[in-house]
């Protein structure tokens, strides 16, 4: 199914996947009911993405700091191993890890990304780090198992413990990431991840962290003037970018 983007920039129309049916039908549910229309883009990083669908924008005063509304639910996560952050991605916003380690998608607010151009070099250094924040999510969830243990053991001062502990989990995280890369989970960037970013553009490291729901199939130059646009507070555009929706039929 697909969706026109109506801007005071211009039209965008986006394609929405069908891997992610519940953020598809939310998607077009919201849109028929013409829930976007008069909404802004409200936050607008030029060289990663804009970021709109909060309701509280409608007619919004200037200088207002947005970014909090929505339809009172969240959407389940549907994030895909096949689906990228490439330059046009279509995906949703949410609220951090620390209060939705579920990853769980706002119920309106979406985002689409501009991101840039990588050169192979930038990526391979950008794996190399991706690598690294899985391998302290492990040794993290490892951790916060031994919470009561590691809590005794600093009561007792106990320095020795501590760090035979520390090694122990160490060891058991190495021997944790290990097992992904054989099993063929993914621990860094894809060959066609490096394909699309050295070629496309995009954003790689929100991959994995977001549900990416579609892409635009026309309109991208829009998005690209959007991105553009002179910013202040928040990241709120100086001057109102205002959208209405239809369904491509």
């Amino acid at each position: 199914m697909k969706v026109k983007i109506h801007t005071t920039l211009g039209d965008i129309t986006v394609r929405l996947y069908d891997q992610t049916p519940l953020h598809r039908d939310n998607f077009i549910k919201l849109v028929k009911e013409g829930y976007y229309d008069g909404t802004l883009f409200h936050r607008v990083i030029k060289d990663f993405m804009v970021q709109g669908g909060d309701p509280d924008s409608k007619g919004a005063p200037k200088g207002k700091s947005l970014g909090t509304g929505g339809p009172g639910y969240t959407v389940p996560a549907e994030i895909k191993p096949d689906l990228f952050h490439k330059r046009g991605a279509l995906a949703a916003a949410r609220q951090g890890d620390e209060v939705n380690p579920q990853r769980n998608s706002s119920g309106s607010q979406f985002y689409i990304v501009w991101g840039q151009v990588y050169s192979e070099g930038q990526l391979k250094q950008l794996s190399r780090q991706m690598e690294l924040m899985l391998k302290q999510q492990i040794f993290n969830t490892l951790a916060a198992s031994h919470r009561a243990e590691i809590f005794q053991l600093r009561k007792d001062r106990n320095h020795a413990g501590i760090q035979e502990l520390q090694d122990k989990l160490v060891d058991e995280t190495e021997a944790r990431f290990r097992a992904m890369k054989e099993s063929g989970a993914q621990t860094g960037l894809s060959d066609e991840q490096t394909r699309l970013y050295t070629t496309v553009g995009g954003t790689p490291h929100l991959d994995g962290q977001y549900t990416v729901f579609g892409e635009v199939e026309e309109g991208l130059e829009v998005v690209g003037k959007i991105q553009d646009s002179a910013t202040g507070a928040s990241d709120r555009p100086l001057e109102d970018i205002v959208m209405e929706m239809t369904v491509v039929e």
